[in-house]
């Protein structure tokens, strides 16, 4: 098996320990600042990845378009 699975593995202690030293490192009052910024950025790049993913599809279409009317010119 491969040593590099379990590396990103995370179970119940782990999760406790992680929550314990950010809770040590900001601070019960900075915790509600880093959570409203950590979920604004979420945000921003899911808005991001669905105006990507909206201008793809509408680039494709206009392509799909293109070809059939090219098509469509060759038959005649």
């Amino acid at each position: 098996m491969d040593p590099f699975i379990f590396l990103f593995s995370l179970g119940g202690p782990e999760v406790i320990i992680i929550l314990f030293a950010i809770l040590l490192l900001f601070g019960g009052r900075k915790i509600p600042e880093l959570m409203r910024g950590m979920g604004k950025g979420i945000k921003e790049f899911n808005n991001a990845r669905a105006t990507i993913e909206t201008e793809l599809k509408e680039g494709m279409k206009e392509v799909e378009e293109k070809n059939k009317t090219e098509k469509a010119s060759q038959e005649k």
